[in-house]
């Protein structure tokens, strides 16, 4: 079914769990949490995601994505526990995690386009407008995003410094 090979649904299935935990933690606490229980499936899922996406991907820019996931990940995991960094490891945590919900997204809305519905899909050329305006609309909402966690995360400073 869509194309996709055992392992593909093992990468696909892995890692689809991250999508609805980003989303909740988005909306519950504006930014990923990652000391929380929807932050360790994240890490979990996107972990399962980004290191199998090695053995299924057939473009070489999927591998390059991959890897960059897999690094981001692990930085934003692992600065909120880096010591001498203050608030600001607060900041770089949400905007580090928040690209890795950007380096999700892509491949998912490009894959599903492209995927679906079986045998017709959406979208049949990977320069196709429809494609290339979902994907500058992904880009948009990072930005978007990360600008209005900044802001909020200064409010919180300032409202815990008062």
């Amino acid at each position: 079914m869509f194309g996709i090979s055992p392992l593909g649904w093992v990468h696909t299935l892995g890692s689809l769990p991250a999508i609805p935990a980003a989303f909740y933690m988005i909306a519950r606490y504006g930014r990923i949490v990652p000391r929380s229980p929807a932050g360790a499936i994240y890490f979990v899922s996107m972990l399962i995601g980004a290191t199998t996406v090695f053995l299924v991907a057939k473009q070489p820019i999927s591998s390059g994505i991959g890897a960059v996931t897999i690094v981001v990940l692990l930085a934003g995991y692992g600065v909120g526990r880096m010591p001498g960094l203050g608030r600001a490891a607060r900041y770089l945590e949400t905007v580090l995690l928040s690209l890795t919900v950007f380096l999700l997204m892509v491949p998912t809305v490009s894959e599903t386009l492209r995927r679906v519905p079986d045998g017709h899909p959406i979208v049949t050329d990977p320069k196709s407008p429809l494609l290339l305006g979902v994907m500058a609309g992904i880009l948009v909402a990072l930005v978007v995003g990360v600008s209005a966690q900044i802001v909020y995360l200064r409010r919180q400073g300032r409202r815990a410094a008062s």
